[in-house]
């Protein structure tokens, strides 16, 4: 130091003062692990990986956990995605379902709805966080990168949902009823004392929802709305692998594309409805003109059969039958389309009903499940031989028998 900076100092000065530096950052390293205090109404957010039996495949989805450290109490929502449109969801359904907003949630710097960078002090927040934060009226925080014990809390409820509510494998078919009984499933796991307080985890709860802010009037519309230019074929692709159509007439035009956590919107330039596709998630390319892509819409929304794809789909015999049908056979119907495509694909899942609707004069969910099986499989069909026994005189015999039977009367 004397001979670079010229400073008149001893050994025994510099080894006093560092020392003293390393009990400084020793303290803060301490304080970065301090027992904190988590008051009423406070919450904190993460999300976690599970594998569900989803309409009938088993697919890798996401819950999310809202924890109130006050209670130790964890209630969660099972979301296809992280991004903030699943995000800004799970909130305003469990919002919903508390009555109130917790008046401050800490997240994972790695949420959807933002991220802080290293040293940055303010966090980035996408756009519809901060509108959905600025209508619910929360405060919130993000720990810091590479800080997982600043949320230790929540990550150890993480770990318990994903045991206790999705081992083994939940069967779920839509994916808001199960997610509307989840709240309740959570509180029934906080009948244990808490693990500090010596009381009754739902008691305390109670004290956590009492400190709750009161929600707004208005729901708050969980959307983002883009801008783009549909292609050649009139469609936009998003992520550069999910295909959605926006009806060859607008091909080449600009659209307006509203991006949910379970649907994608599409509208034209001046607002008008064009079409709702379910949202598709993962690293495979999807297509939203394939049929079987609107199905599971369509079974909620049976109202819109007229003019769904999957109706111009069906090959005429299936259709024309579809279409006589009153509103709960026909969805019925669909709903066994639905499973038997999940399991099987789409063209054997309509093959197969075609046939049993040839055979039978009606869409047996078994027949179709059981020969849609066959052909995934590979195996042919059964076939009968064209001189099987004819059973009519046994017709003739019954039906004589309840002649006599009703004519001893």
């Amino acid at each position: 130091m004397r001979d670079e900076h010229g400073a008149e100092v001893s050994l025994s000065t510099v080894t006093r003062a560092v020392a003293r530096l390393r009990r400084e950052f020793a303290a803060e390293r301490d304080e970065a692990f301090m027992d904190l205090v988590w008051h009423p109404g406070e919450a904190q957010a993460d999300f976690g990986e599970v594998d569900v039996l989803l309409r009938g495949v088993v697919q890798r989805m996401h819950h999310f956990v809202l924890d109130f450290p006050y209670s130790n109490v964890g209630l969660v929502q099972l979301m296809p995605g992280e991004n903030a449109e699943c995000t800004c969801l799970a909130l305003r359904n469990l919002f919903e379902w508390l009555g109130g907003v917790p008046e401050r949630i800490v997240f994972d710097n790695a949420a959807g709805v933002g991220h802080k960078g290293y040293g940055e002090r303010e966090p980035r927040l996408t756009h519809l966080f901060q509108a959905f934060q600025a209508h619910y009226g929360f405060d919130c925080s993000f720990c810091n990168p590479y800080s997982g014990h600043e949320k230790g809390a929540v990550e150890s409820k993480v770990g318990m949902v994903r045991r206790k509510l999705f081992v083994p494998r939940p069967s779920v078919w839509s994916l808001e009823n199960f997610n509307a009984g989840l709240p309740d499933r959570c509180l029934e796991l906080a009948t244990k004392p808490h693990y500090r307080k010596d009381t009754e985890e739902r008691g305390l709860f109670s004290e956590d929802r009492a400190a709750l802010l009161p929600l707004p009037g208005k729901r708050f519309d969980v959307v983002t709305w883009r801008h783009m230019k549909a292609d050649r074929y009139g469609v936009v692709t998003l992520e550069g692998r999910h295909r959605y159509s926006a009806d060859r007439a607008n091909a080449g035009r600009e659209v307006i594309v509203g991006l949910r956590a379970l649907e994608v919107e599409v509208l034209d330039s001046s607002g008008k409805h064009l079409a709702t596709h379910p949202r598709a998630y993962g690293q495979a390319s999807t297509n939203s003109e394939d049929p079987s892509m609107q199905l599971a819409l369509l079974c909620n929304k049976p109202a819109s059969w007229p003019n769904s794809r999957v109706r111009d789909a069906l090959p005429d015999p299936l259709r024309e039958w579809l279409d006589r049908q009153d509103r709960q056979t026909r969805n019925e119907a669909l709903q066994t389309l639905k499973r038997v495509d999940r399991e099987s694909g789409w063209a054997n899942a309509v093959e197969a009903m075609l046939s049993i609707l040839e055979s039978t004069g009606g869409a047996d969910r078994a027949g179709v499940t059981l020969l849609a099986a066959r052909l995934a499989e590979g195996v042919a069909g059964i076939e009968y031989d064209d001189d099987r026994p004819d059973l009519s005189e046994y017709d003739i015999a019954f039906t004589a028998d309840v002649g006599v039977q009703e004519g001893g009367r």
